[in-house]
């Protein structure tokens, strides 16, 4: 079950999002909300977190939400603040109760990662694309038009099957999800 724990929260954040199971994961901390009792209203201890990318935005709550789980973090440079495991493309993790391939996905960011499940067809797919057809800003340092185009090419190559999209900032698609991917690599090549 993945739940937004970011939902409703009236601050500047990314969407935070708690897959509980098997290994019970926090794709994004987020920021500027109380992160760590959002996680405890739901489970009483976290595995991991798992950091799609290092914008503040994103990693506000990294820091208290490791040290109130005595949790790592995995994103896609260890050498970056609060990153203590790397994760290359092509490496498989377990969030939730499935297996998913990281797939690193810059344009929006140099380091970042979205998280594809063939089996849960589910993907993270962080700052890359969004409902609607939207995608991830290029006008932030490290950010580049044409490797974010790229990039949602290489998730539409990668994936098969498409129930749900998480993405970075606003709602998570349920329905169309693969046709909100396609949109976004159109909308992305026409701007």
């Amino acid at each position: 079950m993945v739940t937004n724990l970011a939902a409703g929260v009236d601050a500047f954040t990314s969407n935070a999002f708690l897959a509980a199971g098997d290994r019970t994961v926090l794709v994004d901390p987020g920021a500027n909300f109380d992160a760590v009792a959002a996680v405890r209203e739901h489970v009483d201890d976290l595995d991991a977190v798992l950091v799609t990318h290092p914008h503040p935005d994103h990693v506000g709550n990294l820091d208290d939400v490791k040290a109130a789980f005595g949790v790592d973090a995995w994103g896609f440079d260890a050498s970056v603040d609060g990153i203590d495991h790397e994760l290359a493309d092509g490496d498989v993790v377990t969030i939730g109760d499935h297996e998913y391939e990281a797939l690193h996905t810059p344009g929006h960011e140099p380091h970042h990662l979205a998280f594809y499940s063939p089996e849960a067809g589910v993907l993270f797919a962080a700052d890359l694309v969004f409902a609607n057809g939207a995608f991830g800003r290029t006008d932030l340092e490290g950010g580049d038009r044409r490797t974010l185009i790229e990039s949602i090419q290489y998730v539409l190559d990668v994936v098969d099957d498409l129930e749900v999209m998480h993405a970075g900032h606003g709602p998570s698609v349920t329905d169309g999800a693969i046709e909100n991917v396609e949109f976004a690599a159109q909308a992305a090549r026409q701007r």
